[in-house]
């Protein structure tokens, strides 16, 4: 194990935590600029001349096309192609059983320790089959963040009009459907801020009138001419002629049964408002290619841009590149990141992805025992979410490394939270503020508050929800879920662990076999950081009396006596870093796990930043004008038999 977390640490390689903390090698930082057409051929090679007797050895005979097939798993069409996007994940989890020695299974015929690392060697060599595909298009309903953002920018109303509307499920990906509840929901809040716009002052309504029809509403106005004018707003491109039929025949519908015309009209804009067109974010139909993919229309694009950095609608001047068909160009897309971040506008990053990904976008949901930490009010809660933004903010304003995520020497706080770093001495007040650290064991993510109450229990510290998340959120690795069968700390026999520190009662789970491998890594990152109690506040002695043990050794002999030791170890794996960065960004901004090709994007991406030491704001220029985020597909891909 000291030689996976070598690997581990080492910049030339990436090695994703899989069952058991099995390690996929990934690329060589040296490949990054090799022929892709040569590394496809090699990888073509491999594959023919070893993983395809392999898996014909030890796979098919149970996992091919016949019945019954054990586990669901046919290996069959992924021997035929194996380079389809379908096929990933089916690939990844082989290897991490075969590595894990859980598959073949026992009484079957065994592959060497050589055998199974060539068959790990295999998946660094998988997305060089994969064709040149931005990858499934989602087509995506709003957020119903982004949905009150874009009526307050259409009408005027406050964006808790859609507070009535269920929270999304957070993750890369998004709903896309509709179901009639929801409807009902989308119908109720339309006619509210359609009354709210009735009830504004004259002039306010014939401002928003004029941005929506061009013109303030009178009767004889040109229906069709006033649906173009709404559609182009509400839909966020121009409408096709069948569309305009439909608002206009909501418009006929309202004069056919003697409406006056501003009722009339109330119908078309209803209609607009619970469309697919407004509810989700669409493409022009009838675009067309000889290889089933395009570049995004202008309008998508500006959709999507906005809808990333902002939470909302496109507005003015993208519109207007849009129509001009500029903003596809390189120089004209990245100038518009950098208008859009500079707005203020783009903390709506940080309340879409970045308390994701950080993991505190649940904090005021989140339980904690009034009796052990009193001070986990309304108040506080909001104070450590504010410092997690206000520090994102600052990391993309000033277009600082990645690495500043681990490692700084300066907070946000205001006076209730200064009492989390017991500095309520020289803070005070309820305003946030940038204040200078002069304790390495703070600065930068893992010391913060809030992060640290998230990764907590009601009651208590954990140290295996912390190292968890420090491994799959910081460094991108992925760590296997906990067997079934072990039982959580809380369900220890109490008279036995009565004594224990959580450290001691944590080192049990080592005592099982089945266990050892992932808490060897996993208990020493949490335990770097058992001095900071469930809500962040530093101590040296657990809730029984005993002292606080911080120090650790990692795989590879890497020791540590604290947080500042453990920012440092972290911080010299500043590719991975910035490598899990641009993965999650890329997901959260295609709304989708990444696959096949994606991973070339990336490699290719990762070499573009290094050169300028994984600035934040070229991260994020990368991710807008990468292959994936530019193109869509508009026929799938035909999946292999």
């Amino acid at each position: 194990m000291a030689a996976v977390w070598a690997a581990l640490r080492s910049s030339k390689l990436r090695a994703p935590v899989g069952a058991c903390l099995s390690v996929y090698f990934l690329l060589p930082v040296g490949a990054l600029g090799a022929d892709p057409e040569a590394m496809k051929a090699e990888a073509n090679q491999f594959f023919r001349e070893r993983v395809t007797p392999f898996v014909t050895t030890y796979c098919l005979p149970c996992h091919q096309n016949r019945r019954p097939t054990r586990g669901g798993v046919n290996f069959s069409p992924a021997l035929n192609a194996p380079g389809h996007a379908a096929f990933t994940e089916r690939w990844k989890r082989g290897e991490a059983r075969v590595r894990a020695h859980d598959m073949p299974p026992k009484g079957s015929p065994q592959p060497s320790e050589a055998d199974r690392q060539m068959f790990s060697e295999w998946l660094t060599k998988l997305k060089y089959l994969s064709d040149k595909d931005p990858g499934p298009f989602v087509l995506r309903r709003l957020t119903k963040t982004e949905y009150g953002n874009t009526l307050r920018d259409l009408f005027g109303v406050e964006p808790s009009v859609a507070d009535g509307l269920p929270n999304e499920v957070s993750g890369q990906g998004y709903l896309n459907s509709l179901s009639s509840l929801q409807l009902e929901q989308y119908l109720t809040i339309a006619d509210k801020v359609l009354r709210q716009m009735e009830a504004l002052p004259s002039p306010r309504r014939t401002f928003i009138e004029k941005r929506l029809f061009g013109r303030a509403v009178a009767p004889g106005m040109n229906a069709r001419e006033a649906a173009r004018s709404l559609a182009r707003k509400a839909y966020r491109r121009p409408a096709t002629e069948a569309e305009l039929d439909v608002l206009v025949a909501s418009f006929d519908l309202g004069t056919r049964n003697k409406l006056p015309y501003a009722q009339a009209l109330r119908l078309m804009l209803k209609a607009a408002l619970v469309s697919p067109q407004f509810l989700f974010i669409t493409p022009v139909a009838g675009a067309e290619s000889s290889n089933g993919i395009v570049p995004l229309d202008d309008y998508q694009l500006a959709s999507r841009l906005s809808y990333l950095l902002w939470a909302t609608m496109p507005d003015g001047e993208l519109m207007t590149l849009a129509d001009s068909g500029k903003l596809h160009e390189p120089a004209v897309l990245r100038a518009q990141v950098k208008r859009l971040l500079d707005d203020r506008r783009s903390r709506a990053l940080f309340d879409g992805f970045g308390a994701q990904w950080l993991s505190v976008g649940g904090l005021q949901q989140q339980v904690f025992d009034p009796g052990i930490f009193p001070q986990m009010n309304a108040a506080m809660r909001q104070a450590m979410y504010d410092e997690v933004r206000l520090f994102f903010e600052s990391i993309v304003r000033d277009n600082e490394s990645v690495i500043r995520f681990v490692d700084s020497e300066y907070t946000y706080l205001n006076g209730s939270l200064a009492s989390i770093y017991g500095l309520e001495k020289t803070v005070r007040g309820p305003e946030m503020r940038r204040v200078r650290l002069s304790d390495r064991n703070r600065g930068g993510v893992l010391g913060m508050p809030g992060i640290l109450a998230a990764t907590s229990f009601p009651n208590r510290t954990s140290p295996v929800k912390r190292g968890v998340w420090v491994l799959e959120q910081v460094l991108g690795e992925h760590v296997p879920a906990a067997p079934p069968d072990v039982p959580a700390l809380d369900k220890q026999d109490q008279a036995t662990v009565a004594n224990l520190t959580v450290r001691q009662r944590t080192e049990l789970h080592r005592t099982n076999p089945v266990c050892a491998n992932c808490h060897q890594i996993l208990d020493p990152i949490g335990f770097g950081l058992e001095k900071f109690d469930a809500i962040g506040r530093w101590r040296e002695h657990d809730s029984n009396g005993q002292t606080i043990d911080t120090t650790g050794e990692l795989p590879g002999g890497k020791r540590f006596a604290g947080p500042a030791d453990l920012k440092a170890i972290i911080s010299e794996r500043n590719r991975d870093v910035a490598r899990n960065l641009v993965e999650k960004l890329l997901g959260y901004a295609l709304g989708r796990k990444l696959e096949g090709y994606d991973e070339i994007v990336v490699d290719n991406l990762m070499g573009e930043l290094a050169g300028d030491g994984y600035r934040m704001r070229a991260l994020i220029s990368g991710v807008v004008t990468s292959y994936p985020f530019t193109h869509r597909r508009i026929e799938e891909p035909r999946r292999p038999q």
